[in-house]
This record gives structure tokens, C-alpha cells and sequence, in this order.
């Protein structure tokens, strides 16, 4: 009967939780804290906001997240809930064993390339960052070509944007590359001097913040 209890507990977790989305929500939550409807969005690529707000709604019927306290009228951002703060430390021992086992899969940058400028954000050096903040502008060319904006900045870590971010003109660098360039720097398995030199990528922007962005971002020799 234990046994068929345990099977069934499992069976319940991935009914629940098993889609696409709902631990990719519960892992921003539990690890940056609080966040809002928007904050999620931009951390999500690929996330629609009517997918995001029924998974929202899902795990807030599950009591896994609930909204913070606010003193407007308007609804306040999320936090995890006690069962969510509870399930944080499964959602880390996750990650880690994904990081030390899962092998990585280039195929990903052709089907989903939209997650490409997110694992970017996971690579930068938060200590090395510009002041005043710099714009990525990543195009990935080819057909259905998407463009995202990673904002960088001292203090703030990286900023993923699906709108231009409007700071002053000086203050954009544009990186042009295919998806299957920008794969191995986004997993830190290729160093960006590397594919400037081959010219897998190419930046185009003011000459003296090309010249520093590449050390904004890890060492190939650092996990994200």
C-alpha cells in the first residue's frame, strides 16, 4: 500500500505540475523573491501572458504562490506561498542535477530560440556590468527572425525586454548572429572574443563598449 501511495503522490506532482511552464514560474518565484505579472513575462521567453496568467491562476488554486500584501487597490505581485517555500529546496536540487547530468542539446536554439537571450541574462557578471546601463540588442537571424533587448546594468544584473528598452542611442550595442552561434555563449561553452574573432557574431555599437562587453559575461570556465 506504501508503494501505491508513493505512485499515486508522484502520479498527482506531475499532473499538476508536469506542463511546460509551472516550475519554470515556481523557480522565478522562489528564487528572486517577489515578482510581478510583467517581471515574469520578460523572465519567461516564449510565455504568452493568457498561458502565464492561467498557470498564475493554477498555482495560486494550489497554494503554491498567493500575491503579496499591497497597499493599493491593485493586486500585489507574487510570492511563494508556505507549499511553494517548501517545494524551493526540490526546485534547486533540480537545477543542480540537471546542470551536472542533462547533456546540452543544440537542437534547442533551432526549436525555441527565444530562450537563447534569457540564459544570456544567467551568464553575466553582475560585479562587471556598465554605469550607465547598455543594451543588448540580440537579432537572430534567419527566417522569423526575433529580436530581444537584454538591459545591463551596475546593481540591476540583466534586464530581459520583449520592448526596446528607449535608452540614449550611444548606449546600444547590436548583436547580430544565428541561433547556432549564439547557443554555446548563451551555455557558456564558448568565449565571446572566440566567435568576435571568426565572426560567427558581430556587434555593432560604439567601439569602446564592445571593447568591455565581453568581459560583463562569465568565463566559459564558470557555470551560469
Amino acid at each position: 500500500m506504501r508503494q501505491a501511495g508513493d505512485f499515486c503522490s508522484y502520479t498527482k506532482a506531475v499532473e499538476h505540475l508536469g506542463d511546460r511552464w509551472s516550475l519554470l514560474i515556481l523557480r522565478e518565484v522562489g528564487v528572486h523573491g517577489t515578482r510581478g505579472f510583467n517581471a515574469l513575462v520578460d523572465s519567461l521567453p516564449g510565455i504568452s501572458r493568457s498561458v502565464l496568467a492561467r498557470r498564475l491562476h493554477k498555482l495560486e488554486l494550489m497554494g503554491l504562490i498567493a500575491r503579496a500584501p499591497t497597499t493599493g487597490s491593485r493586486p500585489g505581485p507574487y510570492q511563494m506561498a508556505p507549499a511553494g517555500q517548501q517545494l524551493t529546496p526540490t526546485l534547486l536540487s533540480l537545477a543542480a542535477w540537471a546542470e551536472r547530468w542533462v547533456p546540452e542539446d543544440p537542437e534547442i536554439a533551432q526549436h525555441d530560440p527565444e530562450v537563447i537571450p534569457f540564459w544570456l541574462t544567467l551568464r553575466v557578471d553582475p560585479g562587471r556590468l556598465p554605469d550607465p546601463p547598455v543594451a543588448l540588442v540580440v537579432d537572430l537571424g534567419g527566417p522569423g527572425s526575433i529580436q530581444s533587448w537584454i538591459v545591463l546594468e551596475r546593481g540591476a544584473g540583466a534586464s530581459l525586454c520583449i520592448e526596446d528598452p528607449l535608452l540614449s542611442p550611444d548606449r546600444y550595442i547590436y548583436v547580430e548572429a544565428d541561433a547556432d552561434a549564439l547557443f554555446p555563449l548563451s551555455r557558456g561553452l564558448r568565449a565571446w572574443r572566440s566567435a568576435l574573432a571568426d565572426r560567427s557574431v558581430r556587434l555593432f555599437g560604439d567601439p569602446r563598449l564592445i571593447e568591455e562587453m565581453p568581459g560583463w559575461f562569465l568565463p566559459i570556465a564558470v557555470a551560469a
